[in-house]
């Protein structure tokens, strides 16, 4: 893992992570509507779209070798083998832009790269983590969403695993059982991060 250093400006940063199939991706989409300020940080990546996915808007798609070029380069402010051979991570340039003119930024990633970010941005970011409300229901969830073989299926689940076990370094682990409570938590806890009373 490669750290760069961080850019200014007067922007917060709201650290969103959860096992794949946990829900993080509907909770971020919750929070942008919220009417909070927020500004989403896409990610990249170096897998096909899936989908109506558009390059740029879910995230910048980049080939392999592109991306390992940009590593290189040191474009990515964290960035991650999530998978064998299958690279995430968060653009440099992306994030200095928002936070420069002073626009808060929420970021929809991987566990890893949630708790790379918290460590060098410190308590400027606020780091969730999403938890499913058991292995077995996210399973299910995953299951249903029909986007994974088996193979691809038993790495993710493989990978939950390891990643629940780091909740307890975020600042806080909102269960996802009831998705409308877990939602409104959410947004109490961001609300209150970003314009905390005096």
């Amino acid at each position: 893992m490669q750290h760069l250093e961080t850019g200014i400006g007067s922007g917060r940063l709201v650290i969103v992570s959860a096992p794949s199939g946990a829900g993080k991706s509907t909770m971020v989409r919750a929070l942008l509507n919220a009417g909070l300020g927020l500004n989403f940080s896409v990610s990249a990546c170096n897998r096909p779209p899936r989908g109506r996915e558009v390059h740029g808007r879910e995230y910048f798609f980049f080939s392999t070798e592109e991306f390992l070029r940009m590593i290189g380069e040191g474009a990515f402010l964290e960035w991650e083998e999530v998978y064998p051979g299958r690279y995430y991570g968060t653009l440099r340039s992306e994030v200095e832009r928002l936070l420069a003119s002073g626009k808060h930024v929420i970021f929809d990633v991987d566990v890893m790269g949630g708790l790379n970010i918290k460590r060098q941005y410190g308590a400027r970011a606020l780091a969730l983590f999403i938890m499913p409300p058991s292995p077995e229901v996210l399973e299910q969830r995953l299951r249903k969403r029909s986007t994974e073989s088996e193979q691809e299926l038993s790495v993710r689940l493989g990978k939950a695993s390891e990643e629940m076990a780091r909740a307890d370094e975020f600042d806080a682990m909102i269960v996802n059982e009831d998705l409308e409570v877990a939602i409104a938590e959410a947004i109490h806890r961001v609300s209150a991060f970003l314009h905390p009373i005096p």
